[in-house]
């Protein structure tokens, strides 16, 4: 492994671009002084900013976001694993060591790319609605619609999971090695114990007051017997936890969805929220893992190719980027001027997510509407240098045949995100999730429990109209999260990239796609670059040294900005011609590129 000392592009367009690129960004963004922003918590508690170097590699690499995890996902890729065999044992390692974010009891979207084959595949492992859900989800006894604090805490909230069976899903179409090998990693550790570290421990000290202690097994793992959080070094072991993943390494997961396991996940559900939890044997035993198909959009020769719905994540991204097709980003460099050009962009885009995306099985989406050239084309000219739209309309996209109310709802911003290539080329790009920090609160068996529920909207129609998001049984709720791989106009993959983050995970892969494509930041430049992000409302803009003179350059031009604490997890890999692999990991958290 070595680190970089010069920053490096997949395109080379002459010398001296670098300098000024550099020099824009230090102005703009107040690069040389990265520690300031250690002393600014993030709305998910993180370690602060650690400034981290870029990673070269010559055969494959992995960036998660625990070291422990990374090193799983390295050691099995070198002793002969591939992409999803690294992925898989990354996986239940996240689920111990930060299990905040992932694991086994929530859901996760997972794109494959097959080198020998020059296949892309795109799997769907999102929870699901129990069948006895409906559109009164989400009201009490009296008919009153719940609040998203109370209604995110306990069973009620709790999807159908579906990350395990994706796993098992990638591995049967794709694995090599024995799928009891991979679980040997985290189950070591769960036995064995391991630091719970920075971003763990403020983690469960953000969250002790809000679920945390209000469920026995969870305050008993994550706080001590004084009721106090686990402090930072704390030796945590885990052999409930252990428990299940042997059983699920040696029968498969027949016992989670059928078994055991799956009988006391049931009990964990029962009598824990006001409304009483409708999942059943039936809900579990019938979930299974969607292939879908890719969604792939257009970006000056490139094709930025993600996870289609339920996910919003492709299709926003590649609108933003469809709308500013026009625009010449590479020549403004990142600047006011371009960050409003995108923040413009993205209004226009969360606007039309707001209306369309949802669940395809239960409510159509115009998939290739929304990304038709011609479509994207008439509302990029809404975009004004010198003035914001203001609040946008959703349009009108060619195939679009529901009208649908346009309805957002709280999306917090969990999540994990990795990335990862073998040395025979293929790809993983994974972003798996519980939804909240903790998920609903619940855990069992020493795995907690999503709250992936409460990202369906909370009613069914809304002035008049449906909303696509509504809550059907069986439906997978919308998502943001955007695993993606670009690819160049030869069909050959050159950037994998993902990250969590709530809604404004689409923010923060478009921008990042942006630095590298557009600006030639490497991915560790493009991962460590201060947020912005427009959802239709506001325009954030990350706390970083230069953020007040970058807000009131927009604010003349009529935004209403906040400068706010904007907390991801991007993990990038870039591939070059010569086949190279570099590597960024995000410096907002403790994650760690790796490779050989």
């Amino acid at each position: 492994m070595t680190t970089l000392t010069a920053p490096s592009g997949h395109q080379q367009r002459g010398p001296g671009r670098w300098p000024c690129i550099l020099a824009t960004l230090i102005a703009l963004f107040g690069f040389t002084h990265p520690i300031r922003a250690a002393t600014t918590p993030a709305p998910e508690p993180a370690t602060g900013w650690q400034v981290k170097p870029e990673v070269r590699a010559q055969h494959f690499m992995a960036v998660t976001a625990h070291p422990l995890a990374t090193r799983a996902a390295t050691d099995i890729l070198s002793t002969g694993g591939n992409a999803v065999d690294a992925a898989i044992a990354a996986q239940l390692v996240l689920n111990l060591v930060e299990p905040q974010s992932s694991g086994i009891g929530g859901g996760a979207f997972m794109l494959y790319w097959d080198a020998a084959k020059q296949e892309l595949q795109t799997l769907d492992g999102r929870e699901t609605a129990p069948a006895a859900a409906g559109a009164d989800y989400f009201r009490d006894h009296n008919g009153t619609l719940l609040k998203w604090p109370n209604a995110r805490v306990g069973g009620r909230a709790v999807g159908v999971p579906g990350t395990l069976h994706l796993l098992h899903t990638a591995h049967h179409l794709f694995g090599t090695k024995l799928w009891a090998e991979l679980f040997s990693p985290a189950i070591t550790l769960a036995t064995q114990g391991f630091s719970v570290s920075p971003r763990l421990a403020r983690s469960i000290a953000g969250a002790a007051d809000k679920g945390l202690r209000r469920f026995t097994p969870t305050r008993e793992y994550f706080l001590t017997d004084e009721g106090v959080p686990l402090p930072v070094g704390h030796q945590l072991k885990n052999p409930a936890f252990a428990k299940a993943l042997q059983q699920i390494a040696h029968e498969g997961i027949s016992s989670f969805y059928q078994g055991p396991i799956a009988s006391k996940l049931l009990q964990a559900l029962q009598g824990t929220s006001a409304l009483p939890a409708v999942m059943t044997d039936t809900d579990l035993a019938h979930y299974r893992t969607i292939l879908r198909p890719p969604v792939c959009a257009p970006y000056r020769g490139y094709s930025i190719c993600g996870m289609g719905p339920p996910s919003s994540g492709a299709l926003t991204v590649g609108q933003i980027l469809g709308l500013l097709e026009r625009f010449d980003l590479s020549r403004m460099g990142p600047s006011p001027h371009s960050i409003h050009l995108i923040l413009e962009a993205s209004r226009l885009a969360y606007a039309d997510r707001a209306r369309y995306i949802a669940d395809s099985d239960f409510s159509p989406v115009p998939v290739n509407g929304l990304l038709d050239p011609d479509y994207l084309a008439s509302r990029s000219r809404k975009i004004q240098a010198d003035s914001i739209i203001g609040k946008a309309p959703a349009g009108h996209p060619p195939g679009a045949t529901s009208a649908n109310a346009s309805f957002t709802q709280h999306e917090a911003p969990g999540t994990s995100h990795l990335s990862i290539v073998d040395n025979q080329g293929n790809i993983v790009s994974m972003t798996t999730t519980i939804e909240s920090g903790f998920g609903s609160g619940l855990m069992t068996q020493g795995f907690l429990l999503n709250n992936e529920l409460t990202d369906f909207a909370f009613v069914a129609t809304h002035n008049g109209r449906k909303v696509a998001n509504r809550v059907e049984g069986g439906k997978r709720p919308r998502s943001s999260m955007a695993p993606t791989i670009v690819f160049d106009s030869g069909g050959m993959p050159i950037l994998v990239a993902g990250s969590p983050g709530g809604s404004r995970i689409i923010c923060y892969v478009a921008q990042t796609l942006i630095g590298v494509l557009d600006w030639e930041m490497s991915p560790q430049q493009a991962v460590s670059m201060p947020h912005f992000c427009n959802r239709n409302g506001a325009s954030d803009l990350e706390k970083n040294a230069s953020a007040p003179s970058t807000d009131a350059a927009l604010q003349k031009l009529g935004h209403q900005t906040r400068i706010r604490d904007m907390n991801s997890g991007l993990h990038l890999i870039q591939i070059l011609p010569t086949g190279q692999l570099l590597g960024g990991a995000d410096p907002r958290r403790e994650g760690l590129a790796s490779g050989e």
